[in-house]
């Protein structure tokens, strides 16, 4: 209260005009346009969000060593933490709105006071005096949208009243000034207030979107710009119909809202590195979707309508707490890249086989007991990693896997290789190690996989290379430590893979030759007896 200043004099015109302008520049900072709609839209929609928020924690599963009753408080007290900081934000919406109503009070107070100093006086009459100031339109902590003065804004974003005159700080009679909207290209740093460090508040980042969606634009990133306070996402984000770019990574996000479906453009989605547990099923109203990225978030299941996205090339489902996979997976005709790696998937469906264009699979750090037949469908799959898994055996069908080049099977519970493998021909990597007591050979044909560059066998039971080996001429790393191996030596496998070849080449031929024994020719006469006596074996001419 100390800027109204209720002892000053003001024995003149122009001291009563100057002390209306400093009243009126005392005011914090006129919100923008579009801060007004987003806190409108946020009161109008907080109850809907307090709903998707309890939704969520009812969802949640509980952890098979927690007792009932104790998960529940857990649940309770979110629900309780939830429908308080819907309260904070309604009262923080509701000051931005107090200030934009205070804001057009004293516009027009100010137009009126412009209207009294510029009328004629002939010293008939002084200027007319101000009345006194009326009551807001609104409380502070009143929970109703205040109105906004219809003669202000228009739908385009201008005042209306062009025609009367305004005053500014030093008396003069000037045009009105006209709002700005924020220009969407502008970075969420600056839009949170000036640092690019800013984080945005709930209330910013719907203003942002009011704006993004006015400019119809196509790239917006919100990596780890939003505060932490921001644990979901306003409705009106379903405005942004025509982005084609979100980056939404490295938040607090907890839930998406339903309107996240009307981002009809959207082509390329990153919300790694949320809290995310739960998707809604309006996700897969996303048919242009190329990219989505989910990995670090909480998810333990996916909606059904994922098997919409039949535009999804990539996707990235790490780190999350996924037990399966969904069948409708296989629906994803155009996925290239699929990465579930760090979660608790026991098995892959057999629907994968669906996936006629994947060429990369990472299934790391999981619970998987084995691969599916259908992963010999995919002859497109160029990448296949499944290390630190329970796998037991590799399906035969993996002939099929012309296309295959690189194969990580480590840190598994393989017993052997199987020798169908040996026909994926264009394997360039190869990685079999670390399967400890269970792994005792490699496959008598692996010569067939001429192509092979690196082979990892360290850390199992292997005592014998087989012969074939020698054709593996392209190799140019080749783990074998913490075997027992005595065929080659010891010595030999530590002087790299060339000498590993050339020591299995040398081996095959010194045998070869100890196995060729010829003796004497017989006579014309012999062979003659022989011939006669019903072709029986030479005595003296074996070749073994």
């Amino acid at each position: 209260m100390n800027s109204l200043q209720l002892d000053k004099r003001l024995d003149t015109t122009e001291q009563v005009v100057e002390e209306i302008m400093r009243i009126h520049r005392s005011l914090p900072p006129r919100p923008g346009l579009d801060e007004v709609e987003a806190a409108t839209s946020l009161i109008q929609n907080v109850e809907k969000e307090d709903q998707a928020w309890v939704e969520a924690i009812a969802n949640q599963r509980k952890p098979s060593d927690v007792p009932g009753e104790l998960f529940s408080i857990l649940q309770e007290m979110k629900k309780g933490l939830v429908r308080f900081k819907s309260k904070e934000q309604i009262r923080e919406a509701a000051k931005l709105l107090d200030l934009e109503t205070v804001h057009s009070l004293f516009d027009d107070f100010i137009q009126r006071a412009s209207d009294c100093i510029s009328s004629p006086s002939n010293g008939s009459a002084p200027p007319s005096r101000l009345p006194p100031r009326p009551p807001p339109t609104s409380l502070y902590l009143n929970e109703k949208t205040p109105a906004r003065p219809k003669e202000m804004v228009s739908r385009d974003d201008s005042f209306v009243s062009k025609a009367k005159p305004s005053l500014y700080g030093d008396g003069f009679v000037a045009t009105p000034r006209t709002p700005q909207v924020v220009d969407s290209t502008l970075t969420a740093g600056k839009f949170a207030g000036g640092n690019d460090g800013d984080k945005l508040s709930l209330i910013k980042l719907a203003s942002l979107i009011e704006a993004s969606s006015k400019k119809a634009t196509k790239e917006l990133n919100l990596q780890n710009k939003l505060s932490e306070q921001v644990e979901w996402l306003p409705d009106s984000i379903g405005k942004l119909s025509t982005l084609t770019s979100l980056d939404l990574s490295e938040n607090h996000i907890v839930v998406l809202p339903n309107t996240i479906g009307g981002l009809s453009s959207l082509t390329n989605l990153d919300l790694r590195s949320n809290r995310i547990t739960h998707l809604p099923e309006s996700i897969g109203e996303l048919i242009n979707l190329v990219s989505l990225n989910l990995s670090g978030n909480q998810l333990s299941s996916l909606p059904s309508s994922f098997s919409r996205l039949l535009q999804l090339e990539e996707l990235n489902l790490s780190c999350n707490n996924l037990p399966v996979l969904p069948e409708s997976i296989g629906s994803l005709g155009n996925l290239k890249k699929l990465d579930v790696e760090t979660n608790d998937i026991e098995e892959i469906p057999y629907s994968i086989g669906g996936c006629s264009s994947l060429t990369e699979l990472r299934a790391d750090y999981n619970k998987l007991k084995a691969l599916p037949e259908a992963i010999g469908k995919i002859t497109t799959l160029e990448i296949l990693s499944v290390r630190y898994n329970n796998i037991r055996q590799l399906p035969t069908t993996m002939s099929s896997l012309s296309s295959l080049r690189e194969l990580d099977v480590s840190f598994n519970e393989l017993e052997s290789v199987p020798e169908s493998l040996c026909f994926a021909t264009a394997l360039v990597k190869l990685n079999v190690g670390n399967n400890f007591a269970d792994m005792v050979s490699l496959p008598r044909s692996i010569g067939n996989l001429e192509m092979l560059e690196e082979l990892d066998i360290s850390n199992n039971q292997i005592r014998v290379l087989p012969e074939s080996f020698r054709m593996l001429t392209k190799l140019r790393v080749f783990r074998a430590q913490e075997n027992p191996l005595q065929v080659p030596p010891r010595e030999v496998a530590e002087k790299g893979p060339q000498a590993v070849v050339q020591y299995m080449n040398d081996l095959v031929e010194q045998r070869n030759a100890k196995s060729l024994v010829v003796k004497p020719k017989k006579s014309w006469v012999q062979m003659c007896f022989f011939s006669k006596s019903n072709k029986k074996k030479q005595s003296n001419m074996e070749i073994v």
